[in-house]
């Protein structure tokens, strides 16, 4: 983003589905060129040769086997439950009638 160009705070708010009022628009214009300008600087860097990733690292085959295993008891599954009754949680009711 050149520095003659004016963000239109007003179209990235709502892009972002937030309210702004005046005085955080410019505030934050003020930031979010400072990020824009980041990225410029970014797109000087050298990446020839780079392969596109979307980790740092190499991951291949993260998943574990696909075992049974023991699980909790009922007893264990609910020993931090704010409420239990016949080996289930209770949670607040949410739906009215």
């Amino acid at each position: 983003m050149g520095e003659s160009q004016e963000m239109d705070i007003g179209y990235v708010a709502n892009l972002a589905r937030i309210e702004l009022t005046e005085e955080e628009k410019e505030k934050f214009r003020g930031q979010f060129g400072d990020i824009l300008k980041y990225f410029d600087r970014l797109s000087e860097v050298d990446v020839e040769g780079v392969e596109p990733t979307a980790h740092a690292f190499p991951r291949h085959n993260v998943w574990d086997q696909d075992e049974a295993r023991p699980g909790f008891s009922a007893e264990e599954a609910l020993a931090n439950a704010p409420a239990q009754r016949q080996d289930q949680v209770v949670v607040p009711k949410i739906i009215e009638e």
